[in-house]
């Protein structure tokens, strides 16, 4: 009777402890449960897209606030615990992110936690100038305009680079394509891969090429930057291209209108007789010969132009106001065909 009576007791004793272990399973279970549920299911509108940025030091507490904020989460309790829990809330990196409603817990933590950061896109088109490129950078918010135009004309800078002997800027330089960068990327890094892509395009062929011509890199990159201002028609650009090389053979000037342009500050979109007069370096009605250097930023098919021009007799052309020019081998054709294309009512 002894016995059975201690084991009464003994489960008397055991028994509240046991239903209090079986509560706790039951509770941790159900929690973890809700918790694995939260963490592998999508917590926004799908069709929501945020370009989220972490700042560097920012703490895991403000990135589980403002994503809560945002509508990528429903708790931000939730998302500390599990991001603590699973020793991500230290390996947050610093950057732009692009995040969606879509996106599990799991798989915003993946790509914060990453590194693999939102790249802007930006497109340089044919033909820009480096005023124009600088604006373009500065839309997409990765530069300011004034700080990316001053070191494309300096010196410093410029010597860096490693341009072409006479290159005076990086007017030219800055390869016309499309580029990613992240958000942190400084305006230096920004104008140096353009000026890697251009040295990666202008081969030493091309080079080779110009040299034959009797021009120096620089003088191609010149002579191909005033093909790509003046082409409208891709397929014309080795016609255009043979003008140029024949005026410069008789020693005549280039007399073409986008170095006038350039020369000109704040130009207002009208040439008049005085501007043609004007004396600039780049004015090619003024100076003989090429300007000291490009006037914009020519792409492959124009600096392939400027070292391979058609064989032809011709030494003028005029805008047909088509896209397209009419060539001539003369100045009385030349003159016949300035009056029919631009003369005409």
């Amino acid at each position: 009777m002894t016995d059975t009576h201690a084991k009464s007791r003994t489960l008397k004793l055991i028994w509240p402890l046991l239903l209090l272990v079986v509560i706790i399973v039951v509770v941790t279970g159900g929690a973890a449960i809700h918790l694995s549920r939260f963490y592998h299911t999508p917590q926004g509108d799908p069709d929501f897209t945020i370009i989220y940025t972490i700042s560097r030091g920012q703490s895991f507490n403000t990135t589980a606030r403002q994503l809560t904020q945002a509508g990528l989460c429903t708790s931000e309790t939730k998302l500390r615990f599990v991001a603590t829990l699973l020793g991500l809330d230290k390996k947050i990196k610093a950057g732009e992110y692009r995040l969606s409603g879509s996106m599990t817990p799991e798989a915003i933590l993946t790509v914060l936690t990453s590194g693999r950061v939102h790249l802007r896109r930006i497109t340089i088109p044919e033909g820009y100038t480096v005023k124009q490129i600088a604006e373009v950078v500065e839309k997409s918010g990765l530069g300011k305009a004034g700080h990316i135009t001053d070191l494309c004309f300096s010196e410093p800078f410029i010597r860096r680079m490693d341009l072409p002997d006479g290159a005076p800027s990086l007017e030219g330089y800055l390869f016309p394509e499309t580029y990613l960068f992240e958000k942190a990327t400084t305006e230096e890094a920004i104008l140096t891969a353009m000026v890697e892509r251009f040295k990666a395009v202008f081969t030493q062929e091309l080079q080779q090429d110009g040299n034959a011509l009797g021009l120096t890199p620089n003088q191609v990159v010149t002579l191909a930057s005033i093909i790509e201002k003046e082409t409208g028609a891709p397929f014309e650009r080795p016609v255009i291209s043979s003008v140029f090389h024949n005026r410069l053979k008789k020693r005549m000037r280039l007399e073409t209108d986008p170095t006038v342009i350039y020369g000109i500050k704040d130009f207002n979109g009208n040439i008049t007789r005085k501007d043609l007069r004007r004396r600039t370096p780049y004015n090619t009605y003024v100076i003989k010969g090429l300007p000291p250097g490009p006037i914009a930023s020519p792409g492959l098919a124009a600096l392939t132009a400027a070292v391979r021009p058609d064989d032809t007799p011709y030494l003028y052309f005029v805008s047909k106001k088509d896209g397209s020019h009419h060539f001539s081998r003369n100045l009385r054709e030349h003159n016949k065909a300035v009056r029919k294309y631009q003369l005409r009512r």
